[in-house]
């Protein structure tokens, strides 16, 4: 029996995209060989990422003026190859400081020698809120402004888009990438590791707009350098093949689903059931400001840690995996993300009722 896996990230896949993997496993197209095997210049893998492209820009809705790139590092790559590719040292560039993802942006940012002005930290509240819209001001002078819409680790959740004028809005959408419908145009860079939404880890989607092209320093590495990746079609060197071949196989379960618009309202339920569960029980608690609740990462907590590794373990014997906290936060933590089908939480709101009678 399949677990429902509650990690947020590698995070749980959806069973008919794994099936239709292992079906095609051995003999891809009728190569003979598995798509791991087969060369990334052929006329069949390129095909294959053109296609994963295609259907990436009809179900986000990517605009002809922006490039997208696929390429390795994750994320966290993107956290020195953004300032590498869109300004020059000394450099101003604002963020707003919402919890460890963005801290770690922070810290790229000024690794690079830039001018770094945080409009926005949520420290007071322990990173448990995001910032009012109208709380800062962005200078039109700054290179960019960078925010985090999904802090995975704290479970906070940006409910509306930053206004930043002309200023290019940067975000990281490792989180939150292909959740829910997204107005693309509204942002100058969206970055997203694949490991939540969109497969394996290993690949990370950049969507730029072209305008921010060709502004990459000399000394940016040429796998980093986002022109040089777009003029090659994101192959300047051996992309990660088989992450990319998924990718394609999730988007097409993702339209064939009913795309982001239903995506969302499944997702919305998932979280409303789980976060009525919390609050409604007396037993459980979570820490975020209602207004800046994740639908894609739960934290919550219960009244004694002593009782965190219990319920940890008793719940992976339940066959609902990975619901430790981060380590650095403690708690539980439950990743819904866009495979984790609705039986999962309401299993995982069964199980939740039941420890609290054993334990309350």
């Amino acid at each position: 029996m399949r677990a429902f896996n509650f990690s947020a990230g590698p995070a749980m896949l959806p069973t008919a995209v794994l099936e239709q993997a292992q079906s095609e496993l051995l003999d891809w197209q009728g190569s003979g060989m598995s798509v791991m095997e087969v060369s990334h210049r052929s006329k069949a893998f390129v095909a294959c990422a053109d296609q994963t492209e295609a259907l990436l820009r009809e179900v986000l809705g990517v605009p002809d003026n922006y490039r997208v790139l696929f390429l390795q590092g994750g994320a966290s790559a993107q956290f020195d190859a953004i300032p590498m590719n869109l300004t020059a040292p000394g450099d101003r560039v604002a963020f707003l400081h919402t919890g460890q993802w963005s801290a770690k942006a922070i810290k790229g940012a000024k690794r690079q020698g830039l001018d770094v002005e945080v409009l926005a930290d949520e420290a007071a509240s322990g990173y448990t809120t995001v910032p009012a819209a109208d709380s800062y001001r962005v200078d039109p002078g700054v290179a960019y402004l960078h925010y985090t819409p999904n802090e995975t680790i704290g479970g906070v959740e940006f409910d509306y888009v930053p206004e930043t004028g002309d200023v290019p809005l940067v975000a990281d959408f490792s989180s939150t990438i292909l959740s829910r419908p997204v107005d693309v145009s509204r942002y100058g860079l969206i970055y997203a590791g694949a490991q939540k939404n969109m497969g394996p880890s290993g690949l990370c989607v950049v969507l730029v707009r072209d305008d921010l092209l060709g502004r990459a320093r000399p000394t940016t590495p040429s796998v980093l350098q986002y022109a040089d990746m777009a003029a090659s079609d994101s192959m300047l060197n051996t992309p990660p093949t088989f992450s990319l071949y998924l990718l394609g196989l999730i988007l097409q379960w993702v339209k064939e689903t009913g795309g982001l618009t239903a995506m969302a309202e499944r997702n919305q339920a998932k979280a409303s059931a789980l976060y009525a569960a919390i609050d409604g029980s007396g037993f459980y608690s979570n820490p975020v400001a209602v207004n800046a609740r994740s639908w894609m990462n739960v934290p919550f907590l219960v009244p004694d840690a002593a009782l965190e590794k219990p319920f940890v373990a008793e719940a992976a014997a339940a066959g609902l995996t990975s619901l430790a906290g981060h380590r650095s936060v403690g708690g539980m933590r439950a990743s819904i993300y866009n495979a984790m089908p609705i039986e999962g939480v309401r299993a995982l709101i069964d199980f939740m009722a039941a420890f609290e009678q054993s334990n309350g």
